[in-house]
C-alpha cells in the first residue's frame, strides 16, 4: 500500500504580492518558484531548507476569508521561546494582524498567538506543541 504524505497546499488569494510579503516577513518563508498561466500568477513559497518537502502555493484569484476570531481552522508554525510568540504578537499588533493575543493552552496546545494574513487565513505561532522545532522537548510532556 502506498502511504500518501502532503506536499502542499494550494490558496486562491485576492492580494498576492500582500501575501507573499506577509509570509515572507512573519514566517521566514521565501519564494522559491513563480510562473504565469494564462492571465493568472502563480508562486511557490518555502520555510528555508525545505522547499522540496512542504510548501505554500499562492494563486491570484480569491476572496478574503473574513474568518471570525472564533474560528480557529489556521496554519500553524513553531517557534523556539514563549519569548518568540510575544515577539510575534508585538509584531503581528504593531502591523494590525494579530488576531489571537499569546494565550497558554493545556498540552498539546503550548503557548500561542494567532495573525490574520491579507487574505484572511489565521498563522498560528506556537511554543511547546510536540510538534516542530524543540518538539523532543515536549514530546515526553
Amino acid at each position: 500500500m502506498i502511504t500518501p504524505r502532503i506536499t502542499h497546499i494550494a490558496l486562491h488569494v485576492k492580494d498576492l504580492d500582500a501575501c507573499i510579503d506577509f509570509y515572507q516577513t512573519f514566517c521566514g518563508m521565501s519564494l522559491v518558484h513563480q510562473r504565469v498561466a494564462g492571465p493568472q500568477r502563480i508562486v511557490w513559497m518555502a520555510e528555508p531548507g525545505r522547499e522540496t518537502d512542504f510548501i505554500f502555493v499562492m494563486l491570484e484569484g480569491g476572496e478574503d476569508l473574513k474568518l471570525p476570531d472564533k474560528d480557529y481552522r489556521h496554519f500553524g508554525f513553531a517557534l523556539d521561546s514563549r519569548e518568540a510568540v510575544d515577539d510575534m504578537a508585538k509584531q503581528a499588533e504593531a502591523a494590525n494582524c494579530l488576531v489571537w493575543p499569546p494565550r497558554q493552552e493545556a498540552f498539546p496546545v503550548g503557548y500561542y498567538c494567532g495573525l490574520r494574513d491579507p487574505n484572511g487565513n489565521y498563522v498560528e505561532f506556537s511554543y511547546g506543541q510536540p510538534l516542530g522545532p524543540g518538539a523532543e522537548d515536549f514530546a515526553a510532556s
